[in-house]
């Protein structure tokens, strides 16, 4: 079962993902896909680390997801905007290859048996990027945004710290 939530940043979307994996398992996994880009980067995540108590497992994985997920584990993978960044920077920018190769990777999610709370980021709402690069991203996170959703067996979009029901 696949779980996708979406939405704005400080949107409650992590909030709302690990409750829900907690309503589902008293030992669910968190796989973060970070890299570790800065100083402001490392506090951010620290701080997302202090939010979840002994029940939970930890992993760093940015970008083979599927190999971390055991059958019947309740895991919410956070988040699907700095898992393709990983993918983006290291296809030097190339937006078909990067895609390809993230569709490569989600698509392995869907032949397992777990419950898979996958979080992700509506970027192409807010400000239009100033860059190439910025707006070359932002459509391969919608791209990729769309791939995930129309998989997902529940869809849901946060706003304000409410969920809304997509699908």
């Amino acid at each position: 079962m696949i779980y996708y939530i979406t939405g704005g940043e400080r949107s409650g979307k992590s909030s709302y993902a690990q409750n829900l994996a907690l309503s589902f398992s008293n030992s669910p996994k968190y796989i973060a896909t970070s890299r570790i880009w800065d100083d402001n980067h490392r506090a951010r995540i620290e701080r997302h680390i202090a939010d979840r108590d002994e029940r939970w497992t930890s992993v760093e994985e940015e970008k083979e997801l599927a190999k971390f997920i055991n059958p019947n584990e309740v895991v919410v993978i956070d988040c699907v905007t700095l898992w393709l960044t990983n993918f983006f920077i290291d296809t030097k920018n190339d937006i078909e290859e990067a895609l390809k190769l993230a569709k490569i990777e989600f698509n392995k999610l869907l032949n397992l048996d777990a419950t898979i709370i996958i979080i992700s980021n509506e970027i192409g709402m807010g400000v239009h990027a100033q860059t190439e690069v910025g707006r070359k991203f932002t459509e391969l996170q919608g791209w990729m945004n769309q791939h995930i959703a129309k998989n997902a067996n529940k869809a849901t979009m946060m706003v304000s710290g409410i969920p809304l029901t997509l699908k």
